[in-house]
């Protein structure tokens, strides 16, 4: 078996060479945007460190499939327990009593820490102790969207590898040898931004285009909407305010497309399946208004991520959209 990834081919040589040698890090960071392959990559290299065939990870022997199958009792993976996303302190220190344990099956014993960045300042003052002094028996990988937000002092300790986005064609290209028409592929492929989990995981639940759907054509609702309908809007979505980011992103592809439409015409395009309603809006507004607008929105998740109130950032946005005719 290889390791079985989409891309990252530098990475998966890396980590082979630095195993060939014995030369293994005790500690490993994996950053990149979401669902772009970070946690695979870890739970790969749990098997190629745990597995006795002569290339691992072999795919086949006991501790690959019950890594596989996540079941192996030296590989855990740790993240948080509620919808925070936040690992807890105790949580770290549950670790760090498991870390002392000699592995009961395999050859180390193997913590993938989710969304590491998204640790409480205790959680990550605790993490670092066990960085500092690692047992000569434990592998540490993290992943994390955002590694900057990490101590400098965790980062440090770790061999960081950052994962980018795939080329587009490689993405549609692994939809297509999976079964998938050309035109979704297509369409998926760009959504994707390049993030193969996000696209493997589109094609296989519904709901993501589905809410794709609904949340564009919200946005051409709020385009023809009056300023009493966008406040009111902003006011009920501000009760829902995990919502709102993905939201947010989802809207920055679209004036991204109509700036593409204004500037470079259409091959890089994104909602190419909104190509009717993209080209109208482009017709309707000038360069300027629409860069405005997607730096806007830029400014604006932003503020979400920095914990400005939710209504108030949104109704500045809405009022500074323009107003579209679709006729």
């Amino acid at each position: 078996m290889t390791w079985q990834l989409v891309g990252h081919d530098w990475a998966v040589s890396l980590l082979q060479q630095s195993l060939a040698t014995d030369r293994t890090a005790h500690a490993y960071l994996f950053a990149g945007p979401p669902q772009i392959g970070k946690t695979l990559l870890a739970l790969r290299l749990a098997q190629a460190l745990n597995c006795r065939a002569h290339t691992p990870p072999c795919g086949q022997c006991v501790s690959c499939r019950k890594i596989e199958q996540h079941i192996h009792p030296d590989v855990e993976l740790v993240e948080s327990g509620d919808s925070s996303g936040i690992l807890k302190i105790d949580q770290v220190r549950d670790l760090q009593r498991k870390a002392v344990l000699a592995p009961f099956e395999g050859v180390y014993r193997v913590f993938i820490l989710k969304q590491a960045d998204q640790a409480s300042i205790e959680a990550a003052n605790s993490l670092l102790k066990i960085l500092e002094e690692p047992p000569a028996h434990v592998v540490l990988i993290l992943t994390a969207v955002q590694a900057d937000s990490l101590p400098p002092t965790v980062v440090s300790r770790c061999q960081r590898l950052d994962l980018r986005p795939l080329p587009r064609r490689v993405v549609e290209g692994t939809l297509r040898e999976r079964g998938l028409p050309p035109d979704q592929a297509q369409l998926l492929g760009r959504l994707s931004g390049g993030r193969i989990g996000w696209a493997l995981h589109a094609c296989e639940n519904e709901e993501t285009l589905h809410q794709r759907t609904k949340d564009l054509d919200l946005l051409m609702q709020l385009l023809q909407a009056s300023r009493v309908d966008k406040i009111e809007f902003a006011w009920t979505a501000s009760r829902n305010p995990d919502s709102v980011p993905p939201l947010i992103e989802l809207w920055m592809t679209w004036w991204r497309d109509v700036l593409m439409m204004k500037s470079q015409g259409e091959e890089h395009l994104v909602n190419v399946d909104r190509f009717d309603q993209l080209r109208s809006l482009a017709g309707q507004s000038d360069l300027h208004q629409a860069w405005s607008i997607l730096k806007t929105l830029q400014e604006t998740a932003a503020q979400l991520e920095a914990n400005v109130n939710t209504r108030l950032a949104l109704e500045g946005l809405l009022l500074r959209l323009p107003l579209w005719n679709e006729s």
